[in-house]
Order: structure tokens, then sequence, then C-alpha cells
């Protein structure tokens, strides 16, 4: 079982080394490797959905569901910027 510390040490953890890998691509890939990594984002709201499904109290149902709502739309709005993206490189043939 992970006490409350350990679990704050992994998340400041993955926290700052999030910040350092994201921080240190360049702006010009920054969209393709963000698009590139949608799966991630489903990986996410399962996790969430799973989180929601064990919940017990009152206080885990919420953050388990506003953690759902949060990772669905990241994965819909990861799926938007590819289509974007895509765009830009389509001819326009009138």
């Amino acid at each position: 079982m992970i006490t409350g510390f350990v679990a704050l040490y992994i998340f400041m953890l993955a926290a700052f080394t999030g910040y350092e890998i994201i921080g240190r691509v360049p702006t010009i890939l920054h969209t393709p490797l963000m698009s590139g990594s949608n799966f991630v984002h489903g990986i996410v709201l399962v996790g969430a959905m799973v989180a929601l499904g064990n919940a017990d109290g009152f206080w885990e149902t919420l953050i388990g569901f506003v953690g759902t709502i949060l990772a669905a739309g990241n994965a819909v709005g990861g799926y938007v910027v590819t289509e974007r993206m895509l765009e830009m490189f389509k001819s326009s043939k009138d």
C-alpha cells in the first residue's frame, strides 16, 4: 500500500520530469509530438474511469468524475489538434 507521503513524492517527481521533458521540446515539434501521443490521453481516460468505478465515498466519486471529464476533454482536444494539423498539409485545389 502506498502511503500519502510516497504518493506525493511520486506525483512531484512525475510533474518535475514532465515539465523538464516538455519544456525542452522545440516549438516546431510540439504539435506533432502532442498529436502523436493521443494514445496517452486514452490511457489517462481509462485510468480515470477505473478510479471512478472504484470510488466509495462522495469525494472520491466527485474527483473520479472530474478526472474522467478532464481526461475525455483532453483526448478529444488531441484529436481536434491532429485534424487541424493534417488540414495544413492538404493541397487546395478548386
